[in-house]
């Protein structure tokens, strides 16, 4: 019996290669189930989250929203009378002295003018009226007498920008 033993060590190194191997292979399997599970959930989940999301989108407004809405549709009610009224001029289209002559044509109608300046931006391609809260009737008398079409309330200028002032007029092009 010339032939070599096998040693207790050479015994053990190939089961430690085949467990090493089995691991390897069962946690690859365990990816592509995972995988797999997640694109199989996540069409019907999508649906779900959308349906939901619809749902949500076509559900009655709350009521503060509605009151909101309500105010801004209702009719202008009585407008106070042009003298008592203060009106800040914005110039918004970046031509020299937009603002101050917007401001005499103002002054002319009976308008008490809070100041002049420059808006934020300069590439107003129409003019707007804006208004404080509580004098929307001032803000529409004041846009048909400039014949402006462009009327809401107060939108991206602070109150203290408006020095005083009810009403806000963004010289356009």
């Amino acid at each position: 019996m010339d032939g070599s033993l096998v040693t207790p060590h050479d015994l053990i190194r190939p089961w430690r290669r085949a467990t090493l191997l089995a691991s390897v292979v069962a946690a690859l399997e365990l990816v592509l189930l995972l995988g797999a599970g997640s694109l199989l959930l996540a069409k019907p989940v999508a649906h779900s989250l959308r349906h939901h999301a619809e749902a949500a989108a076509v559900a009655a407004p709350p009521k503060k929203l509605e009151k909101a809405i309500h105010r801004m549709n209702a009719p202008a009610g009585k407008a106070r009378p042009r003298s008592h009224v203060k009106v800040m001029v914005f110039n918004g289209n970046g031509r020299s002295g937009a603002a101050a002559s917007e401001a005499g044509t103002l002054h002319g109608l009976g308008y008490k003018v809070a100041g002049t300046a420059n808006a934020r931006h300069q590439n107003y391609a129409t003019s707007v009226v804006m208004y404080k809260p509580g004098y929307r009737a001032e803000g529409l008398r004041l846009a048909h007498d400039l014949g402006v079409k462009v009327v809401g309330p107060l939108d991206g200028i602070h109150v203290k920008a408006l020095q005083g002032g009810e009403l806000a007029v963004i010289v356009g092009a």
